[in-house]
């Protein structure tokens, strides 16, 4: 028997694509997936795609989880906490919600309410000494989606010196499943199709955490949701810090930032991130250019936000954790 690991929230995107990850892991053993409703009902029934593997749903409570050597909490932000603070300190555990993610209390409470759970290690592994401390953690928070792209854009521009951290602009588009699989009217077919829409601007909670993961200290962000299922295309622009900086050299900083990551592409001079191209994968795609008229950087990023935004990057940090090859079970290829 290989490393036995748990999912709670399995009905969920995020957790359906954790278990087709896990299935197909080499060293991981799929042996419980709960949720709250559905428990009882046949993974095939919740999850079409996933019918070959013959499992029942659980439900989400410590005695059913704890068993496992490792347990992902793909709750619900806000439910995670309770949960993982009754479960074994033997148990490791990647939470995919984001009650773990901040340091700063105060910030947690203004963006998402209620008392703070406290901070883990942040499951980011291509930050500067950040997967080292995945490493050595127990316990890690894994980002979130719209974090992830941001900041893979933002963070090396930001370090560099290359633009200033006060003047950040992002504008991102989501896929539908970002915003979870219970039924929402604003959500039906009917009013995705042929839309584009913005939501919680001016205060979307991804705000502190990319402040934090990145040194930015003016964000201005801006969500819209797209109407396509998965991925997450994110334009972010700085006001650089001086006026003889190129293209090419925002693209130098960021191919030196990312040489040795097996999941993050800066592509060649002409061609442009689709979201389309990291479907199903754990890859982040990225982009550079300078503004001919304003003079700002840009950035363009792409990922799945069901991938490198959540399910792949939680097995990542999962295999550091476990002292595994980093991309086992995982992919920098998309399925286009």
């Amino acid at each position: 028997m290989g490393i036995t690991v748990a999912v709670a929230g399995a009905s969920g995107y995020a957790g359906g694509e954790l278990l087709r990850l896990l299935a197909g892991h080499p060293q991981f053993d799929l042996t419980v997936a709960t949720a709250h409703s559905q428990a009882g009902a046949p993974l095939g029934r919740v999850h079409p795609q996933l019918a070959s593997l013959d499992m029942t749903l659980g439900s989400t409570d410590v005695e059913t989880l704890s068993g496992a050597d490792l347990v992902f909490l793909a709750l619900p932000h806000g439910e995670s906490a309770a949960l993982a603070a009754q479960l074994p300190a033997s148990v490791k555990i990647v939470d995919l919600g984001a009650d773990h993610r901040l340091i700063d209390g105060s910030l947690w409470t203004k963006y998402y309410g209620g008392e703070h759970a406290g901070t883990w290690t942040y499951g980011l592994p291509e930050l500067p000494g950040q997967r080292e401390r995945i490493a050595r953690a127990d316990r890690v928070a894994n980002t979130g989606c719209y974090a992830v792209a941001t900041t893979l854009a933002l963070a090396p521009l930001i370090a560099s010196g290359l633009i200033e951290a006060e003047d950040v602009v992002v504008v991102a588009a989501s896929g539908t499943t970002g915003a979870g699989k219970s039924a929402k009217v604003h959500l039906l077919g009917s009013e995705v199709m042929s839309d584009l829409s913005p939501y919680k601007v001016g205060a979307h909670q991804h705000v502190p955490e990319i402040k934090q993961a990145t040194g930015a200290r003016t964000l201005s962000f801006t969500p819209v949701l797209a109407p396509m299922p998965r991925g997450i295309l994110a334009t972010v622009t700085g006001r650089p810090t001086s006026c003889d900086i190129t293209s090419a050299v925002v693209r130098e900083v960021l191919s030196d930032a990312y040489a040795a990551e097996p999941f993050v592409t800066v592509l060649p001079d002409g061609a442009v991130p689709h979201t389309s191209a990291t479907l199903g994968s754990n890859s982040c795609h990225l982009q550079a250019a300078v503004d001919v008229d304003s003079g700002r950087v840009i950035v363009v990023s792409a990922i799945d936000n069901l991938g490198k935004g959540a399910s792949a990057q939680a097995v990542q940090c999962a295999n550091i954790m476990l002292g595994l090859p980093e991309s086992a079970g995982l992919t920098a290829f998309g399925v286009r």
